[in-house]
């Protein structure tokens, strides 16, 4: 159903062979039996990399100087190209004579063809490298080709190797150069490459594999690009130093894969997404501005083959990608969220000169959450909380649940709290638009959202005071909300925070929060169904108008929204990922059918999302249309239902 190729992902590989210094014929033994595994246990590898030197070994020292080193070396690799003929991308580490200089190169070689050599830039001489005592910088380079193994090859540090089947440009530098004020994948990532491979051997000292990691982390961002570290292994620790085989894979900031030092010799793999990393960077325009100096870049073209394994994608897929997912950080990253919410709406507060809100309480989530921002907003402002009004406005939907929910939150923060029925004032419409009360239709809904709406603007003005609104990020993509009526505001603090961040954000306040009655209530509000509560209850009491029930699961909606308006990902592979992510949880069916609502609700509902209130941006995705997400209210969908069509 699924080709990876076409979906942007590329399965790479880092192999840390057992070594032995200066022993080529061993060496290229222990690396074809990693290959191996790449093209066995690994199915699917297509970007294999290996440690600088690792033909010979880094740490040769003077032996660099005999000859009959570096004529193994190029006659191991001559025989690896035979033996290994793989539809693979291999990069080895070797030395290179080349018009009397000796170079500490990276190999390229796919299917049997040397692509080309890479010599490295920035030779270490300090401590305990001694690098150019015997390898020569590629800005000492005379030629910009060589004959290695019988092939005529390019012979640059300014190399993209380009694959013609996919998007995938890959760019090499190697060890020491990553450590430079510009490294050279800075300018690889300007020219077009988007996977960086480094072969490395970086000895170990205390401290230092945290410094790497950040490194290759900050690398990977700064150039938005997938970057592959490969680092020489503990058989190269010999005299003076140590080597742990320390290597990473990163994509954009992100350490997807790390292998834990001064291990046998080891594998890891993962799937990098090229695709994302190019929607990102088609989205940060300054990234692609030519500001750097005319490299003479070359690109060498290669045919990489596509492979089939979509049902074991090497990467994880976070199905909750709002939500804080490291238990470490949540206490950090909930405080961060209310204090970006609070800092909003206190300084709308400050500078409007204002000392009161209104805000409707339901007894639902989002309310709940809104309610709790303006708590903490005048706490910090050292604000009377009685300035609070919150107002709780039972209708025709509303259960005593609900109800008691709402008076429980509201007393419990000791706000000023107020109830107005809105049922009198909604049959009094009703007959003045002449609707009949049994018929309760879109109008019988709508009556009620936007009386709501009426009596918090009127309530706000008369007291000098402003409507907070509590609509969150989920119903604005969905359009699940009543224009003008709970849709509006004066300020909507919730206006960039998912359903799926709300209730994990108010079952945090829960646990921190010093009052037993507020906790039981938050408690039972996280435990009530989502519900516009606008149609009558059951006979029991019981909400019957369950959102996810009409609409679908907003864990999935969260899914979609973060992948198509953050990631950029068409139809087909937001399906493919939710398929991963929720599986045993939700079908393929049924993930079908709701990514079909959620792109129907999403298009036809832009209107009201080109008129919302303003509110704080907290997160990556936001769709305020100032600036965050700007579309036409009249775009058609059928292109991205199109690409749905024949899926099951």
């Amino acid at each position: 159903m699924f080709d990876n190729n076409d979906l942007g992902f590329v399965r790479v590989g880092v192999g840390i062979p057992h070594l032995r210094v200066a022993d080529p014929v061993y060496n290229i033994d222990q690396i074809c039996t990693i290959i191996d595994r790449f093209s066995s246990e690994y199915a699917g590898v297509q970007v294999a990399l290996f440690p600088e030197l690792c033909i010979t070994g880094y740490s040769c020292g003077d032996l660099f100087n005999q000859r009959q080193l570096i004529i193994s070396a190029e006659r191991e690799l001559a025989m690896f190209i035979t033996r290994v003929n793989l539809d693979m991308l291999i990069v080895l580490g070797m030395p290179i004579l080349n018009n009397n200089q000796l170079f500490n190169c990276a190999v390229a070689i796919h299917r049997g063809h040397i692509l080309g050599v890479v010599p490295k830039t920035f030779i270490p001489n300090y401590s305990e490298f001694y690098e150019k005592r015997w390898f020569a910088s590629s800005a000492s380079r005379i030629s910009k080709q060589i004959r290695l193994c019988n092939q005529v090859v390019p012979f640059n540090e300014n190399l993209i190797f380009r694959d013609l089947q996919s998007e995938l440009r890959i760019g090499i530098e190697i060890c020491e150069d990553l450590w430079m004020p510009i490294p050279p994948s800075s300018y690889h990532a300007i020219y077009g490459a988007n996977l960086i491979l480094n072969l490395s051997a970086s000895n170990n000292i205390v401290g230092k594999s945290d410094y790497r990691r950040n490194l290759v982390s900050q690398q990977s961002a700064r150039t938005i690009c997938g970057y592959i570290y490969a680092s020489a292994g503990s058989d190269e620790s010999t005299t003076d130093v140590v080597f742990g085989g320390h290597s990473m894979i990163a994509e954009n900031g992100m350490i997807l894969a790390e292998q834990t030092m001064y291990q046998d010799s080891v594998t890891i793999v993962k799937d990098i997404d090229i695709q994302k990393l190019m929607n990102d960077r088609s989205k940060m325009n300054s990234f692609m501005e030519k500001r750097q100096p005319d490299l003479n870049y070359l690109t060498v073209d290669f045919n990489l083959r596509k492979y089939n394994d979509a049902l074991s994608l090497k990467r994880k897929v976070d199905p909750y990608p709002f939500v804080p997912n490291s238990k470490k950080d949540i206490d950090v990253r909930c405080n961060e969220i209310f204090a970006i919410q609070s800092t909003g709406l206190i300084q709308r507060l400050i500078k409007t000169n204002i000392k009161k809100v209104v805000i409707g309480i339901s007894g639902g989530l989002d309310s709940t959450l809104a309610l709790l921002i303006c708590f903490e907003s005048f706490k910090k402002l050292n604000l009377p909380v009685r300035n609070i009004i919150g107002i709780t406005m039972p209708g025709f939907g509303t259960t005593n649940r609900t109800y008691a929910n709402a008076l429980k939150i509201m007393k419990g923060l000791e706000i000023t709290v107020r109830e107005i029925s809105i049922k009198k004032s909604c049959l009094q419409h009703f007959k003045d638009i002449d609707h009949d009360l049994n018929v309760q239709d879109i109008t019988y809904e709508n009556v009620q959202a936007r009386e709501r709406t009426q009596i918090l603007m009127d309530v706000a003005n008369k007291e000098g005071g402003f409507v907070v609104g509590t609509g969150d990020l989920s119903e604005l993509a969905l359009g699940w909300c009543t224009y003008n009526g709970d849709h509006m505001s004066m300020y909507a603090v919730n206006s960039s925070i998912p359903k799926t961040l709300v209730r994990y954000l108010v079952k945090w306040y829960s646990t921190n929060v010093r009052n037993n009655e507020i906790e039981i209530a938050l408690l039972d509000i996280l435990d009530t169904p989502v519900s516009p509560e606008l149609l009558p209850p059951d006979s029991r009491d019981k909400i019957i108008q369950k959102t996810e029930d009409m609409i679908g699961p907003y864990e999935l909606h969260d899914f979609f929204l973060y992948n198509m308006v953050r990631q950029g990902f068409g139809p087909r592979k937001i399906f493919y990922l939710t398929c991963i992510a929720f599986k045993g949880k939700f079908l393929p069916k049924e993930i079908l059918k709701w990514l079909k609502v959620f792109y129907k609700r999403f298009f036809t509902q832009q209107f009201k999302r080109s008129c919302m209130p303003d509110g704080p941006k907290v997160g990556s995705v936001a769709l305020s249309p100032r600036g965050d997400w700007i579309m036409p209210s009249d775009a058609s969908y059928s292109l991205w239902l199109s690409e749905l069509e024949d899926l099951y």
